[in-house]
Formats: C-alpha cells, structure tokens, sequence
C-alpha cells in the first residue's frame, strides 16, 4: 500500500485562481470591494455637502465643502502610517486589514442612516481609519502568498491592482445612478453593502492565508503599552477639547491636516536622516529621496483634486446629456480607472522593453509633474464659458493626460521609494510617500476656495505652470539627484 497523498496545497503549487494561490481572491475581493465603496461614497460626497436641501444635500459652501473632502483624503493617506504602526508593533497586518474593513463597513453605514453633518463626521472619520488601515496592510498580505523566488509574484500583484482598479470604475457608477435617481443616501447605502459584501467574503476566507500574514514584525514591549494607550487617550481628548472650542472646524480642516501632515513629514526626515543606525550612503539615498517627495507633492496637489474642483466643473461646467440623458456627476470619477486598466499593461511593458535604457526615476519624476501641468492648461480652450457647454469627450481627453501623468509618477515612486530606503527604516520611508500623497491631497481640498466658476482661467494657468515649472526644475538637477541616490536609477 502507498501512503495517501496530503490534500493541503503548499503556496507554491496553489494556482486555483488565474494560476495563483486561491486565498488571493480573498484580498483581491475586500479590496475591490473597499475601492468600489470608497470611489462611489466620494463620487458623491462633495455634492452632497455644497447641494441644497431641496437637492437632498446639506447646503455647505462649495469652499468649505472642497476642504472637508482634501482633508478626509488626505486622513486616509494619514491613517496609512498608524495603520502600518500597528500591524509592526501589535497585531500583524492581516488582523489590522480585517478590522479596519469593519470600521469601513460602520462608517459607510453611518454615512447613510445618520442624517446631516454629525453622519459626514462620524461615516468619514471611521472611513478613513478603515481605508488607512486596509491600505497600509492589504498589500503587505498579498506578498506572504508567494515564496520569495516565486515568479508568480508579479502577476500576483498585477491581478491585485486589477481588482482595486474594477471597484473604482463600478463605484462612482452605481452610487450615482441611485443618487440622481432615488437621493444621497440610498448611494451611500450601495456603498455600505459593497462594502459588507467584501467583509463578509474576507471573514471566511481569511482561515486560508499563511502565517506569516499574522506575523508582528517589531513586536512592541508590552512594558510600554500603557505608555501607547495614554498618548492614544490624550489624542482623542485633545482633539475632542479642540472641536468643542471652536478649533477645529469644518472650514480649516484642510489646513490642520496640511499642518500635521508636514509636521510627521519634517519629522521622519529628521528621525532618519540623523539616525545613528544608517550609513553615509544611506542618508545621501534620503537627500536624494527629499525633490522626489517635493515633486510628489505638486503632482498630487492637481491630480487629486478630480475629487475637489474636477467635481463642480463636472456639475456646473460638463455637458452631460447623452442622447436626452443626463449623466451623473460621479460617472465622470469612473474614466480614470478604465485608462489605468489600459495603461498600466501599456507602460510595464515599454519599461521592460526599454530595459536598463528606460529613464531614469527623476526624469520620470519629472515628466510627471509636467504632463500634469499640461492637464491643467488644457482646461483653458473651455474657460470663460457659461452653463454645461464642456464636451464630455474633452473631459475624457484631459483625464487620458491625467492616467499618463500618473503612471509615470505612482507607481515607480512606490518603487523607488523602497529602493532609496536604508534598511532599518524601511517602512518608515513608504510612509514618507503616503505622506507626500496626504498633503497633496490636503493641497487639492484647500485650493477649491480660490477655484472661481466666473473667472478660470488664472486658476488652471497659474496650478498648470507650478506643476510644470516644478517638473523642470528636477529635470534641470537629474544629475546631482542621481549622484545623491547613489547608484539607484
């Protein structure tokens, strides 16, 4: 007789799902499901506050509006350094992605069953802990499925970043047929149950990812948990005291996170750059990393405000008839997803064609920033217009030139940022990144108040040449940036 043959699957000849390990599509599910829910709860969110009541909104102004939903985008970013903390010093990324999805799933909740601004308060806080948690985590998961000689690996990742980019396309779709159709909070609803949907899908699925997804990192002395939990405390009391005060309020929210957000940013340079633990080489890499983090900022001051300003254009300034049906707003968010699906495979493959030809990380950089710029300026042909008069073609023009700056600047900044970073400090400088992303988002919610619907033109000019004077200027220094970097490219 012959030993029975063992029935678990090791990760190395599990290639259930498109030839990949099957626990895969338990992350790749929550985490299209996260997109779905937060792409469509932000396709709506901004008009729901600036709306009038009798539209079903909360009459906000359109100022203070755009600076409550910069500075919800830029706490998610935010929330992506305290969620990468937890998973390295207490409970494993796997723990922290799965209650950060229920904290999601209540914050959607609240968005649609609580009524008027304490549901924007309570639903956005919670999104946003929940978003900065998953984020910080999910892609950590996906890489304990594979050895680390797996060729699969890549793949993997590619499959992932498909799914993030279906749930943003289906998002902003969905909730605004049933915003302009049934009102604000049935979309909000939908995105509740996506969101439920992921959850429910992830918590049976869960059992089946390997250890080393529950793995803590650096574990924290439990002789300084108390010392965690009073300035975890003291947090919430001040923040509290300051909202009661009159301190913090919906109309300086952008600022604040502006505020702290370069405070963390000053701070970790400084942690790292005069830490005693990383070498010359090292600290010349993060000098190096300081115009990359600069031009991150600019690129993603433009490019995040198609949740800001590109959605009261969209309201106010797009032709959105489509043969005697008016599109809803939101759909417009759903155009850059479907370019990053085409894209993406587009330039992978021109960067592996390229090989060690291909440009250097400034320069893309820098071609970023000024495709953005150029983005900006091609708004210009329709400002001084009144009513709906923008072809939605000319929008789908301007967000192609977005989706190219973008795939020359996110990606291969994720990258470089790993390649730059010293080797104790390694998580450290992948927050540096979100940061750069969490202030340009800030950025993108505080210049909403100087957006004018009468007057465009000196808006989309001046922001399109910063972005592109700030992309020449690294293009003019690639040479001493790279002497900084050190031999990364």
């Amino acid at each position: 007789m012959t030993a029975a043959q063992p029935t678990t699957r090791t990760r190395d000849d599990d290639t259930r799902f498109f030839g990949q390990p099957w626990a895969l599509v338990h992350i790749f599910g929550v985490e299209m499901w996260e997109r779905f829910s937060f792409y469509g709860m932000q396709g709506i969110l901004l008009i729901y506050l600036y709306y009038s009541a009798t539209q079903g909104g909360l009459g906000i102004p359109e100022a203070v509006a755009g600076g409550i939903v910069g500075a919800y985008g830029g706490s998610v970013y935010l929330a992506t350094v305290l969620g990468a903390w937890l998973a390295d010093r207490l409970f494993g990324s796997e723990r922290v992605l799965f209650v950060s999805a229920m904290v999601i799933v209540a914050g959607h909740i609240a968005l649609a069953l609580i009524p008027g601004l304490p549901g924007v308060g309570i639903g956005l806080v919670l999104v946003a802990l929940g978003s900065g948690g998953l984020k910080a985590n999910a892609t950590s998961v996906v890489g304990t499925l594979y050895a680390p000689d797996d060729i699969r690996r890549d793949a993997g990742f590619s499959l992932f970043y498909l799914g993030i980019n279906l749930g943003a396309f289906l998002g902003p779709i969905l909730t605004g047929i049933l915003q302009s159709t049934l009102g604000f909070h049935y979309g909000f609803g939908l995105a509740a149950i996506g969101m439920i949907l992921g959850l429910v899908q992830y918590s049976f699925g869960r059992r089946s990812l390997p250890d080393a997804a529950r793995v803590v990192p650096n574990p924290l002395p439990r002789s300084r948990y108390r010392l965690v939990a009073l300035i975890a405390g003291g947090a919430v009391v001040i923040i509290a005291v300051l909202v009661v005060v009159g301190a913090i309020r919906a109309d300086n929210l952008a600022l604040i996170v502006i505020a702290l957000t370069v405070i963390a940013a000053i701070a970790y340079f400084a942690i790292i750059l005069t830490s005693r633990r990383i070498d010359a080489e090292e600290r010349s890499r993060v000098w190096g990393f300081l115009p990359l983090f600069i031009t991150s900022v600019a690129f993603w001051s433009l490019y995040q405000q198609q949740f800001t300003v590109l959605t009261i254009y969209s309201d106010k300034r797009l032709d959105r008839m489509l043969f005697g049906w008016e599109m809803p707003v939101s759909w417009v968010q759903s155009i850059n997803p479907v370019f990053i699906i085409i894209l993406s495979g587009v330039f992978a493959a021109v960067w592996t064609r390229l090989g060690r030809r291909q440009p250097a990380t400034p320069v893309k950089f820098a071609f970023g920033a000024i495709v953005m710029g150029a983005a900006f300026l091609l708004f210009l042909p329709f400002s001084g217009s009144t009513g709906n008069t923008t072809p939605v073609l000319a929008i789908v023009g301007i967000l192609f030139v977005f989706t190219v700056a973008e795939l020359l600047l996110s990606p291969v900044g994720l990258s470089v940022t790993t390649k730059l970073a010293p080797a104790v400090f390694h998580t450290q400088m992948v927050a540096l990144f979100f940061l750069s992303v969490a202030l340009g988002t800030a950025i993108a919610g505080e210049l909403v108040r100087f957006y004018d619907l009468e007057n465009e033109v000196p808006y989309f000019s001046i922001l399109g040449v910063i972005a592109i004077a700030v992309g020449v200027g690294l293009l003019l220094s690639v040479k001493p940036v790279l002497r900084l970097m050190r031999g990364v490219r």
